[in-house]
């Protein structure tokens, strides 16, 4: 249970204490270890359950919740608690962190609202140094150019972290106008990524899985619309709100991104965690990347996010080389993955990853030492490089 941040609820409302166990229940970061009606029993159950987080729901009774408040401070000092209330009354904020609430939430509460009071609170408790409940892993992945293996890179990274049992694993797919991470997955889902955009609001957690695609592998997607007409339906708010919804589910979510560089994309870049560009040995692609990199550059800290991944190594005789390549974008490689045509036709063909397909093969190794490189709980960080070329220098402008 390291993992995670055990919590007790306590709400004597029956049906608000309901929808807030539906939204915590799904949450991977979060063991629902007790429940509670009552204010006057709270204390004794947190006493024998010792969770971290003690969630009071104070509107029942003000008076008696913020004594509880009060009491859960001084008794259990080991529970962090945190108050939610329908009420914005700056007052009643005051009166409740002043009793030792550690954090205030108005309902109804927000996924990304919820996510970040738990965020600071495990700051607090563990420390930004230490290792405390572990939280969601946002992997973006975009080419360079059409064609490079991007969507072939993000399902088989997919699928390989999901054959870890410690792993809940979402792949979303991002080319609204032509994804194909259905077929890789050889799936014919019920939902795609307008129905759930549309419905971001009404969602718990135990909702969202059913509206996501289960393979076999244990990897769950959620494909393109169907419907080119259907595109325009999603916005970039409404994508941040549902990578906001993955991330509290799923311990990692891989993002396959279109080539197109949208506002749907920017926001899947601005909220990765790591950010898998994908390229050739070629003039094309490798012009494309200091273009890209060039502007990413402008864009806050995306562009530290970025890790060069080569596919294709060795493809022929023609290809430039690592060392040409590096000097040219300026960044050193972070991956490179070898060319097997072959295996990666008959994956694509048959809808079948990797793992099942070719377990054995040069290139099924390198995509699962890529995938637990980035599984990993320490942070990724990719080689830097400070070298710039001629090429480099004039794209750079």
């Amino acid at each position: 249970m390291s993992n995670v941040l055990r919590l007790a609820i306590v709400d004597p409302d029956d049906g608000k204490r309901e929808e807030l166990k539906n939204m915590l229940l799904g949450m991977d970061m979060i063991w629902l270890e007790a429940e509670c009606s009552r204010y006057e029993f709270f204390a004794d159950v947190v006493a024998q359950t010792n969770p971290e987080i003690g969630l009071v729901a104070i509107d029942g009774d003000v008076e008696k919740a913020l004594h509880l408040v009060t009491e859960l401070s001084e008794t259990s000092a080991n529970c962090s608690v945190l108050v939610v209330s329908a009420s914005n009354d700056g007052n009643l904020i005051l009166r409740a962190m002043r009793a030792g609430a550690k954090e205030f939430l108005n309902e109804p509460i927000r996924i990304e609202d919820l996510l970040g009071a738990l965020g600071r609170i495990s700051d607090h408790r563990f420390g930004h140094n230490e290792k405390g409940p572990r939280g969601s892993r946002v992997i973006a992945v975009a080419g360079a150019i059409g064609g490079v293996g991007s969507t072939s890179v993000a399902v088989n990274v997919g699928c390989s972290l999901a054959a870890d049992e410690k792993n809940s694993v979402a792949l979303v797919d991002l080319d609204l106008c032509l994804g194909d991470a259905d077929v890789f997955l050889d799936t014919i889902p019920d939902y795609t990524l307008v129905d759930v955009a549309q419905n971001v609001t009404r969602l718990d957690f135990s909702l969202l899985k059913r509206s996501l695609t289960k393979h076999a592998s244990g990897l769950y997607l959620l494909p393109r619309p169907v419907q080119l007409e259907d595109i325009g339906l999603i916005t970039a708010e409404d994508l941040q709100r549902v990578i906001g919804l993955l991330k509290a589910t799923f311990t990692h979510l891989v993002l396959d991104l279109s080539k197109s560089y949208s506002a749907i994309d920017l926001v899947a870049l601005e909220m990765a965690d790591d950010i898998l560009l994908i390229t050739q040995l070629d003039l094309p692609c490798l012009r494309n990347i200091v273009r890209l990199m060039t502007s990413l550059g402008e864009m806050g800290d995306i562009a530290e996010k970025v890790k060069i991944v080569v596919n294709r190594v060795g493809l022929e005789s023609g290809q430039i080389t690592l060392k040409k390549a590096e000097e040219t974008i300026g960044k050193q490689i972070f991956w490179q993955l070898p060319n097997d045509y072959r295996t990666m036709v008959e994956v694509r063909n048959n809808g079948v990853p990797l793992i099942e397909q070719a377990p054995k093969a040069a290139v099924t190794t390198s995509i699962i030492a890529l995938a637990e490189a980035l599984g990993s709980d320490e942070k990724v960080t990719a080689p830097d490089a400070s070298k710039k070329s001629v090429l480099g220098r004039l794209f750079g402008r």
